[in-house]
């Protein structure tokens, strides 16, 4: 039953990243793809830049601090590996981004929170 309430909580905060993208310019070009490495929650667009975005949302505002590091970001980065080419297919430039998200807080972006 945990796992059924986190996964839920979990598609909420990947539609709330959605609209606070949207709300930033950005369109939205898919969620929750699945590659062979891994899955990437959102993929957006704004100009020439497309962001594979990996969204995390905690219960409190404190725990965001520790929601994202270095292996789950190489693990997202895998899985852009895979598919960045049907996402930015006339040259745009790539990004993988964070977004942390928790109860009464404003989401908090991080672009291009991956660098190899």
């Amino acid at each position: 039953m945990k796992r059924q309430q986190a996964e839920k909580r979990g598609r909420e905060g990947e539609t709330r990243a959605a609209l606070w993208l949207k709300a930033k310019g950005w369109r939205i070009l898919a969620k929750r793809v699945k590659t062979p490495r891994g899955e990437i929650d959102l993929i957006a667009k704004r100009g020439g830049l497309v962001a594979f975005v990996e969204v995390k949302w905690r219960r409190a505002k404190a725990d965001l601090d520790f929601a994202i590091d270095a292996h789950r970001l190489q693990r997202v980065a895998a899985a852009v590996e895979c598919v960045a080419h049907e996402y930015a297919t006339e040259g745009e430039d790539i990004t993988v981004d964070v977004i942390l998200l928790a109860p009464g807080t404003l989401p908090r972006h991080i672009p291009n929170a991956w660098q190899p």
